[in-house]
């Protein structure tokens, strides 16, 4: 049985490759119609002995100038920065500013009490905002707050993986 399987898969494979084999009169057509466009091509040139130029023929290019390292700045592009607008209370801590930056929500406030001690000793200016989130009141715990927007995520990529916040998930609040 095993010589049969083999014997047929070997003439179903020979089957196969003489069955695609390419005819030589496919590359000549192709070939015959290559040389055709390059004739066209040429006589079409020949024949228009006037050129002529104009502004869209001539792509306009800016030139580059070069600057040694010294003089380049990285710009950080704080206008792509995810901002989430909430109606919040201040509960309690450092009084909040336009831009907050969250690093926790609880919906007991004993635990946003113990996070905010935990930040006040090590030294963060924290507080804590209440907000009504669909009928239930959340406490957020605010580990820093800021006039502008880019002191606030200045804020809050220094305090994603700390101890504070170690998922990385703080987020800037705006009121």
């Amino acid at each position: 049985m095993k010589k049969i399987m083999v014997l047929g898969a070997a003439m179903c494979v020979a089957l196969a490759f003489t069955s695609c084999k390419s005819s030589e009169s496919a590359y000549r057509k192709a070939y015959d119609k290559a040389q055709a466009q390059d004739a066209a091509l040429a006589n079409n040139n020949n024949n228009n002995t006037e050129t002529t130029t104009t502004d869209t023929d001539v792509p306009v290019v800016t030139p580059l100038e070069k600057k040694s390292a010294d003089q380049t700045a990285v710009v950080d592009n704080n206008d792509n920065i995810a901002v989430r607008h909430e109606n919040v209370n201040y509960e309690s801590g450092e009084a909040l500013k336009a831009y907050s930056v969250v690093i926790g929500s609880f919906s007991i406030k004993a635990n946003a009490d113990d996070l905010l001690a935990r930040l006040q000793r090590a030294g963060y200016k924290a507080s804590i905002a209440s907000a009504d989130i669909a009928g239930t009141t959340t406490y957020r715990v605010i580990s820093a707050t800021a006039d502008t927007k880019s002191e606030a995520a200045s804020s809050r990529n220094a305090i994603r993986g700390t101890q504070f916040n170690p998922k990385g998930d703080a987020w800037i609040l705006a009121k």
